[in-house]
């Protein structure tokens, strides 16, 4: 069988990005959302000339013609309403986040003056309409703050609230169900057998889509193509996204990619030129798309960050990519004309990010993956890959 180069593979996934719709949510509930509709000012950012030191108000004419010590009038402190000078001889004691108060124009922090008997005597140089944040300086009303497609923050959020946005219209997440299947596994509670082990696969995947809020629902079969292709048929009409762990290589009880092809799902490719995580299978039918990654651990991890996570990502209307790059801090032969996805410590070097291969025992070594956090893209073109040469990384974690 031929195999799917990665970059071939990596184009067929974004071709079949699909758009799932906008619903409105609470703003207190948009953390990690994709914004579907720009969030727009209300009115001016700041909404009034606004203080943002303690100190005195004073009208700057008065400073230009030499004058250096000011009557205190009054003091308005944040969230009055907006005193006025009277005397253009005098100064207001004003607290960070006040009003502005009419007739006066500069703000002159405690630090810059000495006040005695009510009367301030100004200690340094005064610039006009220093310490001031002007009414519209920041945004205007009318304008958006925040552009649409944008993943939200705790910076947006709070946006939303000061726009009085108490719901915001986000991009929907597509409904997911992770499928595994094996007669060796068994329920995380349960006590295995020698010859059994714990269902881990689909905790490390179903973790790995939280930071998009994207919540999974699970379904374990058994090594049996009739139960198989049932449970296949079920879940298409239930979810949006198939993630199958497991049973697509060529074992006598793989039987995933046959049920899918029974159950008319096209498929686009299976086997990819790459090592961990070779026997991937990707297919489509109609709006429901299919995921079947390799069952050993490190594979369907690996499949799972590198193809489903930008899937993902595009489908919502963000960028694909969210790796960076990072330098191998080691020279490294790999002989094997596939890419290979190694797994590597980060840390920094002056300003460069460096990787450390850690080598582990193969694609079912899942305690290694403890010891790194990413992998490090290393192209098939290349067999010796020298120290500082950079490449794509891929961090485990997706924050």
């Amino acid at each position: 069988m031929e195999l799917t180069s990665v970059n071939d593979a990596t184009r067929i996934i974004l071709e079949n990005t699909l758009d799932y719709g906008t619903k409105a949510v609470a703003f207190t509930d948009a953390y990690r959302r994709v914004l579907a509709e720009p969030l727009v000012a209300d009115r001016d950012f700041p909404p009034f000339d606004r203080v943002t030191m303690d100190g005195i108000a004073i009208q700057w004419q008065s400073y230009q013609n030499g004058q250096r010590t000011f009557r205190i009038e009054s003091t308005q402190t944040a969230g009055d309403v907006q005193h006025t000078l009277q005397d253009p001889a005098a100064c207001i004691e004003v607290m960070t986040g006040a009003s502005l108060p009419i007739n006066t124009d500069t703000v002159i922090k405690y630090e810059d003056v000495t006040i005695d008997n009510g009367v301030a005597q100004l200690t340094f140089a005064v610039r006009e309409k220093q310490n001031v944040h002007f009414r519209g300086e920041d945004r205007v009303a009318g304008s958006a703050i925040v552009p649409a497609g944008t993943l939200l923050g705790p910076a947006e959020i709070a946006i939303a609230a000061s726009v009085g946005a108490t719901e915001v219209m986000v991009k929907k997440l597509p409904s997911v169900v992770i499928i595994t299947s094996g007669d060796e596994l068994v329920p995380v509670e349960a006590t295995p057998l020698p010859h059994q082990i714990r269902s881990s696969n689909v905790h490390c995947i179903a973790t790995l889509l939280k930071p998009y809020q994207i919540e999974v629902d699970f379904i374990h079969i058994p090594d049996d193509l009739a139960t198989t292709q049932q449970a296949i048929q079920q879940a298409l009409q239930q979810y949006d996204v198939l993630i199958l762990c497991g049973g697509v290589s060529q074992g006598k009880k793989d039987f995933i990619p046959k049920a899918l092809q029974a159950e008319g799902v096209q498929k686009y490719f299976h086997k990819l030129s790459q090592q961990p995580g070779k026997p991937f299978w990707f297919g489509r039918k109609d709006r429901n798309v299919v995921f079947a990654l390799p069952g050993n651990p490190v594979s369907s991890f690996l499949c799972a960050r590198r193809y489903f996570i930008p899937w993902l990502r595009q489908s919502l209307g963000l960028v694909a990519f969210d790796h960076t790059y990072a330098a191998l801090s080691t020279d490294y032969v790999y002989t094997s004309p596939l890419t290979y996805f190694l797994q590597v410590q980060l840390y920094q070097e002056n300003a460069t990010l460096m990787a450390r291969p850690v080598m582990g025992h193969g694609s079912g070594d899942f305690a290694n993956l403890v010891e790194n956090q990413g992998f490090l893209e290393l192209p098939k073109e290349q067999t010796e890959f020298k120290k500082g040469d950079i490449f794509p990384l891929w961090r485990y974690d997706t924050l």
